[in-house]
């Protein structure tokens, strides 16, 4: 059964399409990870995959013995690429984490007392009161963070500027960030970006979940009055504030992006609105290219190279030729050069 917030304020269409974009959002991420990794990795495991090509040192005109002596270097290059991802990733994710952690220490913040609008509000929005940090100077009005325990900060002015019930719905909103733990989840899929970072589309792929993450938490937030949300998030649309004098993390900062605000606002009114991405063209040619790379050069290093054995018994390969690697890629046909692809 659909939820309620969604059967009274989302369109089927709007639904529909909106599950195809987040299904082909995993499935892009699920095809990068794979293809992108596999051949880098996979002859390695593949067992005796290269008994396949084993003695078919020709395909056509192409020599696969030269083939695989200029792909080889590209291979290494993957190779090099993978492992300085990992290296990477995990210092970016680790620097996100102290930053993150030290700049939440540093924060001048309590969590609501008894009876304010900040109790009930967390109460109303399915929150426990000690989830939820009051911090006076916010320059954001309200973000969820926490890998391991999410928690809710929200500036301290916030039920100043708001109804006590678009407050609930702001809270409500970030209640399903902790449900859900979006701080998390984000993080890893950008450790997983950054890994593979010579595909810049992953990283994009990336930014449009946490996008949907957005969509996803107005719908909970929504409930019955989605117009209720709505005037909260045009209320602090136009949230001002030094954005560094707080020493705020790059990571937290991300909560401030409003790429989002005409596509939430309409969907929240009823509105059939266009679901946009982070993609581009040159992103796409990118990974395009690089996957075709990729794969290219780990096939080519299932074919084996001729061994000193293949030499001795006489067998036609091209390391009997003298000619440049290179300039034997392409071998003519002839009754004297035996292919044996």
């Amino acid at each position: 059964m659909k939820p309620p917030e969604q059967r009274t304020y989302l369109a089927s269409p709007v639904r529909k399409n909106e599950q195809l974009h987040r299904r082909v959002l995993l499935l892009g991420i699920s095809t990068l990870l794979i293809f992108g990794t596999s051949p880098v990795f996979g002859h390695h495991v593949a067992g005796r995959a290269d008994a396949l090509l084993a003695g078919k040192d020709h395909l056509w005109v192409l020599c696969l013995v030269a083939a695989h002596q200029i792909l080889a270097p590209v291979h290494l290059i993957f190779h090099v690429l993978f492992l300085s991802g990992v290296v990477y990733a995990a210092w970016d994710r680790g620097r996100a984490w102290r930053s993150a952690r030290r700049w939440l220490a540093l924060v001048d913040g309590a969590t609501p007392k008894e009876g304010d609008a900040y109790w009930t509000g967390a109460l109303g929005a399915g929150l426990l009161p000690t989830d939820v940090v009051v911090v006076e100077g916010l320059p954001v009005p309200a973000f969820t963070a926490g890998w391991i325990r999410p928690r809710v900060y929200v500036a301290r002015i916030l039920d100043q500027l708001l109804a006590p019930d678009e407050l609930v719905a702001v809270l409500a909103h970030e209640a399903a960030h902790v449900r859900h733990r979006d701080p998390l989840i984000h993080s890893l899929l950008r450790g997983v970006a950054l890994v593979l970072w010579w595909i810049p589309a992953l990283r994009r792929l990336a930014d449009d979940v946490a996008d949907e993450a957005e969509v996803r938490a107005d719908d909970a937030a929504a409930r019955q009055r989605p117009l209720v949300l709505a005037s909260a998030i045009l209320s602090l649309a136009n949230w001002r504030a030094a954005s560094n004098r707080m020493g705020m993390p790059a990571t937290v900062m991300a909560f401030q992006h409003l790429g989002l605000l005409d596509r939430r606002i309409r969907r929240l009114a009823g509105e059939e609105a266009p679901i946009g991405t982070h993609l581009t063209r040159r992103s796409l040619a990118y990974a395009g290219t690089a996957l075709v790379l990729v794969w290219i050069s780990g096939i080519m290093m299932l074919h084996p190279l001729p061994t000193a054995a293949n030499l001795a018994q006489g067998e036609d390969n091209c390391e009997r030729h003298c000619a440049p690697v290179v300039m034997h890629l392409l071998c003519p046909i002839s009754p004297e050069h035996g292919h044996n692809g």
